[in-house]
């Protein structure tokens, strides 16, 4: 009569059986890695890890911007990072802050409306040299 394996025993199978696994699933995780991979996940990975995205984004950001505080406090002034809802903003100067402040209802009535995504719920001024 033959030997019934225990529980424990019957999952391991013997150490042939076990090694036999193990070597299959090296093989299958290099052929995984061995795969073409399509161009486009490539580009993708490429332009996140070089920051070419934010770039993109931060200048279409500052081009709302522009169409939302006019030309003439755009030009003395620079969005900055959105954080925890928060807009960071430099302005050139305190003049340019009081005005901002005045207008900083519209501004993020503006602003939520016209990037949704972005979540902005304040602005956060500061003077600073604008580039």
């Amino acid at each position: 009569m033959p030997q019934v394996p225990r529980n424990s025993e019957a999952r391991l199978g013997t150490p042939e059986e076990a090694d036999f696994r193990a070597r299959r699933e090296r093989e299958q995780s290099r052929y995984r890695a061995r795969k073409p991979r399509s161009i486009r996940d490539v580009v993708a990975q490429l332009i996140a890890a070089r920051g070419y995205g934010r770039i993109q984004a931060d200048a279409d950001f500052a081009a709302t911007w522009k169409g939302i505080v006019g030309e003439p406090l755009a030009q003395y002034t620079q969005p900055g990072r959105v954080r925890r809802g928060m807009l960071e903003v430099t302005a050139a100067n305190s003049m340019t802050i009081q005005e901002l402040t005045f207008q900083k209802t519209d501004i993020l009535r503006k602003l939520q409306a016209e990037l949704p995504e972005a979540k902005i719920r304040d602005l956060k001024i500061r003077v600073g040299s604008i580039s």
